[in-house]
């Protein structure tokens, strides 16, 4: 073999290395979130759950709103 297919095949060989040494670990990565995928949806939906009361959050402003201008028109015609 000549000198060029050495040098080749050792620079063919260090770029493999470093590719592997690259990807193992966000491949160990993407196997711990695998792993704890379930609780983390799990999580999320109780989450949603816990929250989902403020969606009827406009509806209560709309009903004080309501409520306070009816009491800021008694107390005008109260004279206050």
């Amino acid at each position: 073999m000549s000198t060029g297919w050495i040098v080749g095949f050792v620079i063919g060989i260090v770029v493999v290395l470093v590719v592997v040494a690259l990807v193992v670990p966000i491949l160990v990565l993407a196997a711990r979130i695998g792993r704890q995928a379930a609780s983390i949806n799990a999580g999320l939906q109780q989450a949603e759950v816990n929250t989902r009361p403020l969606a009827a959050l406009s509806t209560t402003i709309e009903y004080a709103d309501t409520i306070t201008a009816g009491l800021a028109r008694g107390r005008a015609r109260l004279g206050g």
